[in-house]
């Protein structure tokens, strides 16, 4: 299959997919095609706000598979449908991806090759407010060559944000409930 009747596809599949799968919540982030032998193999990623579960990527199976069987998107040729979750080595690109990583790591190039690596405070329509160094930072979207959420191992989940106040006072009525009342 060409190049370009390849992305004519892939373009096809993707605008069917936007409307069933937004009904389900879902964002459609990728959709791949790539030879397989005499298959191919369709891959599919999708989000959401809150991040994706593995009953969201059932689901969403399901309904690729059913929208595709009702259409001819896909041709004769055999393929073997996989849907996941964005996956955080993909760069972020639009604002929902900037949002839905509020408070991670990420690493940006600017269009002028400045690179920053800061924490994500807040998203809005046109920019970002990242965390570089103790220094606040707008980051403007279009400003932005390319953005990676970078992997942190040291970071427990739970931890919070920076700039969050700890609460050292004990906890009356934890303390109270574990004692308990005779």
């Amino acid at each position: 299959m060409s190049s370009a009747r390849q992305d004519n596809t892939r373009d096809r599949i993707e605008a069917e997919l936007v409307a069933p799968l937004l009904a389900l919540a879902l964002d459609v982030e990728a959709v791949e095609i790539t030879p397989a032998g005499k298959r191919r193999v369709l891959r599919v990623a999708v989000d959401k706000d809150g991040g994706v579960t593995l009953d969201d990527v059932a689901d969403a199976t399901r309904e690729v598979s059913r929208v595709l069987d009702e259409s001819d998107v896909m041709g004769e040729m055999p393929y073997t449908l996989e849907v996941t979750s964005r996956g955080v080595d993909r760069p972020l690109t639009l604002e929902r991806h900037w949002r839905r990583n509020a408070s991670r790591l990420v690493k940006i190039t600017l269009e002028d090759g400045t690179t920053w690596t800061g924490r994500i405070l807040a998203a809005g329509a046109t920019s970002a407010s990242v965390e570089v160094d103790g220094t606040e930072r707008e980051v403007a979207y279009a400003e932005v060559a390319k953005a990676l959420v970078q992997i942190e191992f040291n970071r427990r989940q739970g931890s919070p944000a920076p700039g969050a106040e700890l609460d050292d006072e004990p906890d009356d009525e934890l303390d109270d409930e574990i004692e308990g009342d005779d």
